[in-house]
């Protein structure tokens, strides 16, 4: 019987899975330590911004080169540019269950307010991203692919 899982999928959803807990321990390191920083006041906003945009540049690099490896584009700032768009819809999906439960809902504890963000938030927006990732940023069908690049290189050889 022909097993019902694909497999690279499954490998991909994995290393994307791995890829997304390094950003998020970053985020979550950095946004406390400079949070505790008097240099920054005290403001958590801007550690937000400052530990958000250190978690998006490790999470490039480790599914550009892990995750979605064989299927990078070698116009490597282009694919920076429609990853940094996709990664801020992620974020915006976080922020928008966080104002829904916070201010529509009504849970103003910091409990819920670290649930609605930091679980669902992140569950649908690692969802969102995962998709925009795989089926247009590192879709393989795209122009100027490594892996085409290597295979052409491979056959002249």
């Amino acid at each position: 019987m022909r097993a019902l899982v694909d497999h690279a999928l499954v490998r991909q959803l994995t290393k994307f899975a791995l890829v997304g807990g390094v950003g998020f321990v970053v985020d979550v390191v950095s946004y406390n330590l400079l949070r505790l920083t008097p240099a920054f006041g005290g403001s958590p906003i801007k550690a937000a911004v400052i530990s958000t945009t250190l978690a998006i540049a490790a999470n490039w690099i480790g599914n550009r080169y892990w995750t979605f490896g064989p299927h990078r584009s070698t116009r490597g700032a282009l694919e920076a540019v429609e990853f940094l768009a996709v990664s801020l819809l992620g974020m915006l999906v976080a922020l928008g269950c966080l104002a829904v439960s916070h201010y529509v809902l009504g849970f103003r504890s910091v409990l819920a307010d670290n649930i609605s963000k930091q679980v669902v938030g992140l569950v649908l927006g690692s969802a969102i991203r995962f998709l925009l990732y795989r089926h247009w940023v590192y879709h393989p069908a795209r122009r100027n692919r490594v892996a085409r690049r290597e295979e052409a290189r491979a056959s002249v050889e």
